[in-house]
């Protein structure tokens, strides 16, 4: 995070009359005492800078500005500066008091509106003005942006400020920018770039997954990522893959198969070269393979009884060997020896509490944005229940998690950790 530069950081403006609790929030916030907060109006003289990694957000900067009202001596440089900080932001934090709503706070509405930067609207010290009501907001300031907090409550109690931080995180999600969510290459890093023309083998099952005509979402990105990296690509079935592996006078670069057939694959593809399944690379796409990795591994300590979360991004008729429903379910037995109770979700029904669950198993997410998916992976995260998606959960469940995961070095090593602390019997 601190080799990321200044440019590619998500700015955050937290703005404000004097003592209306920036830095209180800035502190809660980070977690650490980054803004001197004091019951004297006007402590915070200059703009105030803490970056930090935000998960599942990434490198961000937080911006403490001097107060929006400041009339001591030096107070037309300070908002001055704070105006700047305005400029900077890619989303400001207005904060106010509750029941107080002035002139101040209308301009600031006003010029984040002029320069259509997104506005959260927090209401501090909720806890000593039980019966003031909440401020007029305005038009400009969505209802669903707003929270109400208070900073100094949150600050002694662990509980009430992860519950603060889990709708900040959200709200952050819903309107930080696009450019700041991009995703990694689905596959184009992982070829060498000393090799002209690098070859990608792609092993594609025709079965009753497979639309009739058609392949599926991720293998057609996978095949247009390829070519954006002026790769050549083969596209071949299971079947035919060993027989095709020798008539190459030159091995690939990469092999990618469906997740349903990685063991044959790794079976099948020698040890110098790399290989993994579709889902792995969208688990990276779409959200964060290293959480996912690590939640994988926790199917090695499962236990008899456990209730386990099968979630689809998508609603579809359930086939008669469906991959959520039927194989999953079967597969997760057959490893363990355990009667686990699997329970299903689909489309937009995603369990509000997820407390009850001790694994939580998603599909990779094709119909779902990367802020969804990264959502959904939080979600999961803050109540502490292990996420992965199906193609990880596949490659553990067949016995070859570390072959499919060797392309994504971090993501190996944190699958290996959580899964020796499992079979040792001890809590990651």
């Amino acid at each position: 995070m601190t080799g990321t530069p200044k440019a590619l950081r998500l700015h955050i403006g937290i703005f404000g009359r004097t003592n209306t609790g920036k830095s209180s929030f800035v502190n809660l916030i980070t977690g650490q005492s980054t803004s001197i907060v004091s019951p004297i109006a006007g402590t915070t003289t200059d703009v105030v800078r803490k970056s930090m990694e935000l998960l599942p957000i990434g490198p961000v900067t937080f911006l403490d500005t001097a107060g929006i009202n400041d009339d001591s001596g030096l107070g037309e440089l300070r908002i001055n500066r704070t105006h700047e900080a305005l400029n900077s932001s890619d989303i400001a934090i207005l904060l106010v008091e509750p029941g107080v709503w002035t002139k101040y706070e209308e301009g600031l509405v006003a010029d984040a509106a002029k320069q259509k930067t997104p506005l959260i609207l927090v209401i501090n010290k909720t806890d000593l003005y039980v019966d003031s009501g909440v401020p007029s907001i305005g038009k400009d300031i969505d209802s669903t942006h707003t929270m109400h907090v208070s900073c100094i409550s949150a600050e002694k109690n662990p509980a009430e400020r992860e519950l603060i931080m889990q709708e900040f995180k959200r709200i952050i999600l819903t309107l930080c920018p696009d450019e700041f969510l991009d995703p990694p290459t689905i596959l184009g890093d992982l070829l060498p770039s000393n090799v002209v023309c690098p070859h990608v083998v792609l092993i594609v099952p025709i079965d009753l997954q497979a639309p009739k005509g058609r392949i599926i979402l991720p293998q057609v990105q996978s095949i247009r990522d390829a070519l954006d990296f002026n790769a050549a690509v083969s596209v071949v079935k299971e079947s035919e893959y060993p027989m095709f592996l020798k008539k190459l006078a030159v091995p690939p670069d990469l092999v990618v198969c469906d997740s349903q057939v990685a063991n044959r694959m790794v079976a099948d593809t020698p040890k110098d070269i790399p290989c993994t399944t579709f889902s792995i690379l969208f688990s990276r796409y779409k959200g964060n393979i290293t959480t996912l990795a690590e939640g994988a591994a926790t199917i090695h300590r499962l236990k008899a009884g456990d209730k386990v979360l099968i979630a689809e991004a998508c609603s579809h008729h359930p086939l008669e060997d469906d991959i959520g429903r039927v194989k999953i379910p079967t597969w997760l037995h057959e490893k363990t020896g355990l009667n686990l109770e699997c329970t299903h979700a689909a489309g937009k029904d995603y369990p509000a509490d997820l407390s009850v669950f001790s694994l939580i198993i998603h599909c990779g997410a094709c119909t779902l944005t990367r802020r969804e998916t990264l959502w959904r992976i939080e979600q999961a995260r803050s109540t502490g229940i292990p996420i992965t998606n199906y193609g990880i959960a596949i490659s553990v469940l067949q016995g070859v998690a570390e072959r499919t995961l060797s392309p994504f070095p971090e993501a190996l090593d944190a699958y290996q950790f959580v899964k020796h602390d499992s079979e040792r019997g001890a809590t990651p």
